[in-house]
């Protein structure tokens, strides 16, 4: 242990007392909200953590696919909307105008995705998926799930039906937002 942070540790064990036993006890009934409460966080840390892992072992099965992650997030916003304005997709993917410009341009040449004026206002213009493109997204999600599902057959039933049951509690988390 470093010397800076051994004396650090000697100073604050003398500033505070020890407790005896009975006020452990009686110090222990006040802490347990507390300590509820800081389990929140390292549940959210944890819960954070395995989604991370989660989704990219599965996004190794977009390899398949042979697009790069941003065009494929994209077309999954288009085949999931409907059809959608470029403004609407650059917002729900978190990027700037230019960039979703781009992105469909390349979905477009590679025939996944289409422009389609809007008949009331031909300066709206909306990208929807063509049938190649939400083939390919099903073929993706298939593989995911089949991945997923391997994964789960490999855990005790018992896992199994815990998960079933975090499933809701997971849904309402990710609505919450």
């Amino acid at each position: 242990m470093p010397k800076k942070s051994a004396s650090l540790l000697r100073a604050k064990s003398r500033a505070k007392p020890r407790e005896t036993s009975r006020e452990t006890s009686r110090a222990g009934a006040h802490r347990a909200p507390s300590a509820a409460l800081d389990a929140t966080p390292d549940l959210a840390d944890r819960l954070h953590s395995a989604a991370l892992h989660l989704m990219r072992r599965l996004r190794r099965e977009d390899d398949a696919s042979g697009l790069p992650a941003p065009q494929l997030s994209a077309l999954s916003v288009i085949v999931f909307a409907g059809p959608i304005t470029l403004g609407a997709l650059a917002a729900a993917e978190q990027v700037r105008p230019p960039t979703i410009t781009k992105l469909i341009a390349a979905l477009e040449r590679d025939g996944l995705v289409k422009r389609a004026s809007n008949t009331a206002d031909r300066r709206v213009v909306r990208v929807q998926a063509t049938a190649r493109g939400t083939r390919l997204l099903s073929e993706g999600r298939r593989r995911r799930v089949a991945s997923l599902a391997a994964s789960l057959d490999a855990l005790p039933a018992s896992e199994r039906d815990a998960l079933a049951r975090a499933i809701p509690v997971l849904e309402h988390v990710a609505r919450c937002a």
